[in-house]
């Protein structure tokens, strides 16, 4: 559930990339008209589910693994509704809940926490201090810090993005150590939301009985990290862009094995 008539990027990287981090079948939910012209050029393989009159009523009983939420939705009461209509409907799978999604939640946090399945909220420092309502420091101990108090207050995974990332949940703690500078670019926050759809999926599905949504999350800031480094190698990190991440996703993948 990403994208918007103003935004339509988000829609198309959040969906590449989960396509290329292994997720099988992509359905993304179209709130505007213009996105189901859009994706079917730019990611062909992707299913499209219409929302774009106004009603939600498609998203119920549909049995997707997870739901990723946010990117490119704009911060509007829609965003809001649709929000709310999802965490009251009962949805068992896994969640990915990212930009928008998390800034309509502002001083809310703890709405997340009555949701069933496992979730991962990935805010950048700006969303993080709108969620708590605080500044949040920039050394690691006070990032560290933060990302415990949102995933505790949300009972959720949490990925406090940009350099060295920290994922954490209760007392786990990881920050990576891969990525650089030319990642401070607009959509690469959407590729990694595209990212953790897919490796959340075990968790969804119980594949891997001892895949947890923490190592999908710590996994997933790690690839897309070695993604953006090689495609700096190749292009440079002035001239990288959020699609060069996609592109070198297989190959940040397959350094894994």
């Amino acid at each position: 559930m990403c994208g918007s008539a103003d935004m339509p990027g988000a829609a198309v990287l959040v969906a590449r990339s989960a396509q290329r981090a292994g997720a099988g079948l992509v359905a993304v939910a179209c709130l505007d008209a213009s996105l189901r012209t859009i994706l079917p050029i730019a990611a062909p393989e992707a299913v499209l589910v219409d929302l774009s009159a106004g009603s939600f009523a498609p998203l119920a009983g549909r049995k997707d693994d997870v739901r990723v939420i946010g990117p490119g939705l704009g911060a509007s009461k829609r965003t809001r509704d649709l929000l709310r209509t999802l965490l009251a409907d009962g949805f068992e799978g896994a969640w990915v809940v990212d930009a928008d999604a998390l800034n309509v939640l502002s001083g809310e946090i703890e709405a997340l926490a009555a949701r069933r399945g496992p979730m991962v909220l990935t805010p950048h420092p700006g969303e993080a201090e709108r969620l708590l309502c605080r500044t949040i420091p920039r050394d690691d101990a006070g990032r560290a810090s933060a990302a415990a108090e949102i995933s505790r207050r949300s009972r959720a995974v949490c990925c406090l993005k940009g350099h060295r990332t920290v994922v954490a949940q209760d007392d786990r703690v990881y920050v990576n150590e891969t990525g650089n500078p030319g990642m401070a670019t607009a959509g690469a926050g959407d590729v990694l939301a595209g990212i953790l759809g897919a490796y959340l999926a075990p968790c969804a599905h119980g594949d891997l009985p001892s895949w947890t949504a923490f190592d999908a999350a710590a996994s997933a800031v790690h690839v897309h990290g070695l993604a953006g480094d090689l495609a700096a190698a190749e292009v440079g990190r002035r001239g990288l862009v959020a699609s060069d991440l996609i592109r070198f996703l297989p190959a940040a993948q397959a350094r894994l094995h």
